[in-house]
């Protein structure tokens, strides 16, 4: 039985990863920080995977919390197969109007908590092991109203690379998947004239499905020579 953990599991594309990796027959710890509903939700939309899915409440700014629940699976001996860092949170205001607080809580969520996450769970990430994380577009394109969380996928995007070398010899893979607009909950809230410039600018005129960018991660998982990669799932977004 092969293990996986799936940050922010619980809805958008973290749910759609767990959805495909539960009908590969793993067993899924995803986690979540906030969202009970959600969570709920999640649970009754894939019940019949009762037996191998965990919710784990994990405020992943909290670095505390997140050395606690690697503790909790190196107890239980818990080995690792797959990780999915999808978990992220954003600010959206201009630069001179972000707090330090504003700041370092987009870097601890989408950066600080999945290093930390893997630096103390390393020793029970199995050989031949699939970590990908969840980058975007914003940290490869700059972006006019989230600064922190471009910047904060950069990083995720440089981390994952540097990764690689520290799993050389292992046959453990790392990538990163920078998706482009996806049609999660972040997005539908959108105004409709927003939404509409962004698929202009898409050569395929809409905004990507949850379930594309987790066929991206299945690639990652079955594909063994990919390493190193930051895939852009973009639709053909600023095309023109």
């Amino acid at each position: 039985m092969k293990n996986a953990i799936v940050t922010g599991g619980t809805k958008g594309i973290g749910l759609a990863v767990v959805t495909h990796l539960l009908q590969k027959g793993y067993t899924v710890y995803a986690t979540y920080a906030h969202d009970e509903e959600a969570k709920r939700a999640a649970q009754k939309s894939l019940e019949e995977f009762a037996d191998r899915l965990f919710f784990i409440h994990l405020d992943q700014a909290d670095a505390q919390a997140i050395h606690q629940f690697a503790d909790t699976l190196k107890q239980q001996k818990v080995m690792l197969s797959c990780i999915v860092a999808n978990a992220g949170t954003t600010v959206r205001k201009a630069a001179k109007d972000i707090s330090d607080e504003d700041w370092e809580k987009v870097m601890r969520v989408c950066v600080n908590g999945h290093f930390y996450l893997i630096r103390d769970l390393w020793e029970n990430i199995c050989p031949n092991s699939r970590i990908i994380f969840i980058g975007s577009l914003m940290g490869i394109l700059p972006h006019a109203t989230s600064l922190a969380y471009a910047v904060a996928k950069a990083a995720v995007h440089a981390l994952a690379k540097n990764l690689v070398k520290e799993f050389e010899g292992t046959e453990t893979t790392v990538n990163a998947i920078a998706p482009g607009f996806v049609d999660s909950e972040w997005q539908k809230n959108k105004p409709a004239v927003i939404r509409e410039n962004i698929c202009a600018k898409t050569a395929l005129h809409r905004f990507a499905t949850t379930d594309e960018i987790a066929s991206a991660v299945d690639f990652c998982i079955e594909n063994q020579f990919l390493n190193g990669e930051v895939l852009k799932i973009t639709g053909g977004y600023s095309y023109k």
